[in-house]
């Protein structure tokens, strides 16, 4: 499955960006509290709401990193589940669909496994040191289930993925 992932954080940044839905901007949200970076292009996919009523999270393995506002044509090849203050949070993980440094990777066993590891450690740590924040890591699915959960996202919003890109 291929889908637009609109970039809010850039990999390799402490800034924490998020779109104003309301508005259709990015703002900074906040400075991470840890000294960690975003380990991949992270952002949402337009059209979709999870079950936190937010759009649907996602992470892309860019080559290189990108800019706030970018859309990515992303191919998904897995889902990572957390918890956090706000309940259960999903994020998606793609690679980009026209990266021929990334055609053979279909599933998360295509990729290192210290990498998809690292990407769980952040996520389960970035928050910890942060009033008022928590997160608890529930670990990874694969990419039929992560394409599920993404066709539930776009039902739930009222949109069907082609329609949605």
């Amino acid at each position: 499955m291929e889908l637009d992932v609109v970039v809010e954080t850039p990999m390799d940044s402490r800034n924490k960006y998020e779109m104003d839905q309301g508005l259709g901007r990015i703002r900074l949200d906040r400075t991470l509290f840890t000294a960690m970076q975003y380990p991949a292009e992270y952002g949402f996919v337009p059209n979709t709401l999870a079950e936190d009523d937010e759009p649907l999270d996602a992470l892309v393995l860019a080559a290189e990193r990108t800019f706030p506002g970018c859309h990515i044509t992303s191919r998904v090849v897995g889902v990572f589940w957390m918890r956090d203050q706000n309940g259960p949070d999903a994020k998606l993980l793609c690679v980009p669909g026209n990266d021929p440094r990334q055609q053979h990777v279909e599933e998360l066993g295509d990729l290192p496994w210290h990498l998809v590891e690292e990407i769980a450690h952040f996520f389960a740590v970035y928050k910890e040191i942060e009033p008022g924040k928590c997160s608890e890591v529930r670990g990874w699915q694969d990419r039929a289930f992560a394409e599920q959960v993404a066709r539930e996202a776009f039902a739930r919003f009222g949109a069907d993925e082609v329609g949605s890109m």
